[in-house]
């Protein structure tokens, strides 16, 4: 009896410990764009804090297939993959169609939705059913999908290709497109729910997801993920993941033999669509744009924050540099004609991915906030390097002339007398850089970080309101900039009194 006991106590701490490291284990990160992109990883409609989705569960359900803690990482569509290779999660989900272009850069988990391309169009427009229809007429669909491709090869079609889905349905409504060709699950969400426009015709061809992984890396996870997503097929859990949002298909049911009839009812497609048309009325939209004050409030602190910290970054990079360029010797004079030429030539979005992503293989790996500092920093150090330089020079020489022959070091002179003088005959310019600078700020969404404009897009797509969100985000920016508008007057009739003697 006491060995019996002794084996049940060990057991139970066996257990106890497994449970404890189990909690302490590492997370798996996954990816997604969830700014914009219904049904599949998206912000609910009732609540902005809370993610939703059919893949969002899913990957909720695959978590507890595999014992695994999961955690989510937000990324900007176009840097979900880019982020993959670089390490920042260790797997996407987001629609990501298994095509043969996208297989020869990343490797894919087996497919867990299988769907087809639909056509939509207006109600009141031109009934294009098929393909063929489509000649001749203007056709809108998502950039780098299955649809493009479809309508690339098409030389009759207008193609009209595009970053966010809700962009395609609002020009599909407000008649600037006849159609639009799109993933079965779009055409749902954004189709059926809009009074004006309608899903028509019969599915065309096969369209399959699959989880994204780093090329070549995370052999095991890859295998592991497979096998829960087996399980969740045979044990019927994805079966009711897709009902819950009523996007279970034949296709579905073929690829997983599943033909199965669960008593499970569309109760999040039922929920969105009821919250969708709950949404009317001035009433509910000035509550709705009171609920987005502390969303809007939390994304212009990060804005002002890159942006203060870039400002500071870009007045003493851009003040060395006018100066090496004026007084330097010409080794220096030639690197920092170099650097402001080529900043000032490329482009800022090149800039900004190239430090987050391209700079890792050289071993230099920054954090999305830090990289968005530095990008921005040393861009706006070019033009702060000119304006300084424009300043310098606009400083009479016999400035220079008197402090040396005060006895002064040619760097005491710099210090005290020219430099001073210059800043203050371009502190217009650094006011209305400043701005600027606030308003390119917005180019770090595309290395994970959430500010304003991030969040307009997120807010305005969820509700198709991009008018009223619009009005409060621009609010947003210009109550940021006005008080550095005023503090950099205050400072130019400071600087512009002359120096009196107090009695």
């Amino acid at each position: 009896m006491r060995c019996v006991c002794l084996l049940l106590a060990a057991s139970w701490l066996g257990a106890g410990a497994h449970v404890a490291y189990a909690q302490e284990e590492k997370p798996i990160r996954w990816a997604a764009d969830a700014s914009s992109d219904v049904p599949y990883t998206f912000h609910d409609l009732k609540d902005q804090d809370k993610l939703t989705g059919f893949e969002y569960d899913l990957m909720q359900e695959l978590g507890k297939h595999m014992g695994a803690p999961l955690q989510f990482v937000q990324n900007d569509w176009d840097g979900l993959i880019p982020g993959l290779q670089r390490g920042l999660y260790e797997m996407v989900i987001c629609g990501i169609e298994m095509t043969d272009e996208h297989a020869e850069g990343i490797d894919f988990s087996n497919p867990y939705y299988i769907t087809s391309e639909r056509i939509v169009v207006r109600r009141n427009g031109p009934q294009l059913k098929n393909l063929a229809d489509l000649n001749g007429h203007a056709i809108g669909t998502i950039k780098d999908t299955q649809a493009e491709r479809i309508l690339t090869e098409n030389a009759k079609v207008q193609l009209r290709t595009y970053d966010e889905e809700t962009d395609a349905f609002m020009d599909l409504a407000n008649g600037r497109t006849d159609a639009i060709l799109i993933d079965g699950p779009i055409a749902k969400y954004y189709g059926d729910t809009n009074p004006a426009l309608q899903v028509v015709g019969e599915p065309i061809g096969r369209v399959e997801y699959g989880i994204a992984f780093a090329k070549g890396q995370n052999v095991a996870l890859r295998t592991k993920v497979n096998a829960a997503l087996a399980t969740m097929q045979h044990d019927g859990t994805l079966h009711r993941v897709l009902l819950r949002w009523d996007l279970w298909t034949p296709e579905m049911a073929q690829f997983t033999n599943d033909h199965t009839t669960l008593n499970v009812t569309p109760a999040a497609w039922n929920a969105y669509v009821a919250e969708l048309e709950g949404k009317g009325g001035w009433r509910i939209k000035l509550d709705r744009y009171v609920g987005f004050l502390p969303q809007l409030a939390k994304a212009a602190w990060l804005t002002l924050l890159v942006s203060l910290c870039a400002m500071v970054l870009a007045v003493g990079a851009g003040l060395a540099l006018a100066l090496l360029r004026l007084y330097g010797p010409t080794p220096l004079r030639w690197l920092a004609t170099t650097y402001v030429e080529v900043v000032r030539g490329t482009p800022l979005l090149i800039q900004v991915l190239f430090i987050f992503y391209g700079l890792p293989e050289f071993g230099i790996s920054l954090t999305p906030f830090l990289a968005g500092v530095v990008s921005l920093g040393m861009n706006y150090a070019a033009y702060e390097a000119e304006n300084y330089r424009a300043g310098l020079q606009s400083v009479a020489h016999g400035q220079m002339e008197a402090a040396l022959a005060l006895n002064m070091t040619h760097a005491q002179a710099l210090r005290y007398v020219v430099v001073p003088q210059a800043f203050r005959l371009v502190m217009p310019v650094m006011t209305n850089d400043f701005i600027s600078l606030l308003k390119d700020s917005s180019l770090v969404s595309v290395i994970t970080l959430t500010e304003l404009t991030q969040t307009y897009i997120r807010l305005s797509s969820s509700y198709f309101d991009y008018f009223g969100t619009g009005l409060m985000v621009g609010a947003a920016y210009l109550l940021l900039g006005l008080p550095f508008v005023r503090l950099a007057r205050m400072a130019e009739k400071k600087l512009a009194q002359p120096h009196m003697r107090r009695r």
